[in-house]
């Protein structure tokens, strides 16, 4: 009962102090909220994303979390991930999104935007495959470098890098263990039928104009 009381004074918490998050539950929400995050990833050349990492990126996951807690601590975020295609394009997006609760006493809530640069094609699979991707056990995965110290040379040393923007910082930080599911029921309700992460990954469906305007963006690299 007390367990169960937490986590609706939780669920409550987040939808009145950051409700904007809170209700980012459709796919055209992530899309908004995506270019945003790009955007402001990219502000600060320093200590940016490095563009030779954009440029060789199979694809990117993008990600608004929600850390909060009274009694229970839990953690919720959605967001979208989107691949290279072919034609050198980016495909429309995929919905995902990544949840987890624990024990500790805490009263408040932080909410941090992650870029998740997919490095190989065998990471854009993992993620077209419509369950679950656990980031160090399915995919290996490293904090990414950043600024423009790292523009030139660099190597990718893991499938997946993680930066994350939290309060007005930004890192590269490590996700290890994290996991990212697909929102196969957002996928159908945005694209008006159940619809394969696969074929939307590799381009194989037409892209409603809100999400031209994210791949508008990420056309740059």
């Amino acid at each position: 009962m007390k367990a169960t009381l937490s986590i609706v004074l939780l669920l409550t918490f987040v939808a009145t102090f950051v409700p904007g998050i809170a209700s980012a539950d459709s796919l055209e929400d992530n899309i908004n909220q995506a270019i945003g995050i790009f955007q402001r990833f990219q502000e600060i050349p320093e200590r940016s994303v490095p563009p030779a990492v954009l440029r060789d990126a199979k694809g990117l996951a993008i990600l608004t979390v929600v850390k909060a807690g009274f009694i229970l601590s839990g953690r919720g975020g959605t967001g979208l991930v989107v691949a290279r295609t072919h034609n050198r394009g980016w495909s429309p997006p995929s919905a995902i999104g990544t949840g987890g609760a624990g024990f500790g006493f805490q009263i408040g809530a932080q909410v941090s935007e992650f870029v998740i640069v997919l490095n190989t094609n065998e990471a854009v699979r993992a993620f077209a495959a419509g369950g679950n991707v656990q980031l160090g056990a399915d995919l290996s995965v490293a904090a990414g470098p950043v600024g423009r110290a790292a523009e030139v040379g660099v190597t990718p040393t893991a499938a997946v890098y993680t930066y994350s923007r939290s309060q007005g910082l930004f890192a590269g930080v490590s996700l290890e263990g994290t996991v990212v599911g697909t929102r196969n029921d957002t996928n159908a309700s945005y694209y008006g039928r159940p619809i394969n992460p696969l074929d939307i990954l590799t381009g194989h469906v037409k892209a409603p104009p809100s999400a031209k305007r994210l791949q508008n963006v990420l056309g740059r690299y």
